[in-house]
């Protein structure tokens, strides 16, 4: 796995710009971390990474990542090559609808 030197990465702390919208000072780590997972993976630099993995454990972290509903495909095809997870196991992967195709006329 790439990260697996985070445990080296104590001092790592997450953006507070990723998470812009919510109070820092309110905020409950545990109970949104899906959100936390989500953001990292979508905007989330080498050390939003570290302090997630510092957070959540490896395997905290790729559950999180197993539940989000929603993934672009790269992120999608980042995060199964990364973590060593299939897609299959994705819950945005398997609601994915197949593109629209209208009716010939």
């Amino acid at each position: 796995m790439f990260f697996t030197n985070y445990p080296l990465h104590k001092d790592a702390r997450i953006r507070p710009s990723l998470l812009w919208e919510y109070d820092p000072d309110d905020f409950d780590w545990q109970a949104m971390r899906q959100v936390v997972v989500q953001r990292v993976i979508e905007r989330g630099r080498m050390d939003d990474f570290y302090a997630a993995l510092n957070l959540y454990g490896i395997d905290g972290f790729k559950e999180a990542i197993k539940n989000i509903p929603d993934m672009n495909r790269k992120d999608i095809a980042f995060v199964c090559t990364i973590f060593d997870i299939n897609k299959e196991e994705l819950k945005c992967y398997s609601k994915k609808q197949s593109p629209t195709v209208h009716w010939r006329s």
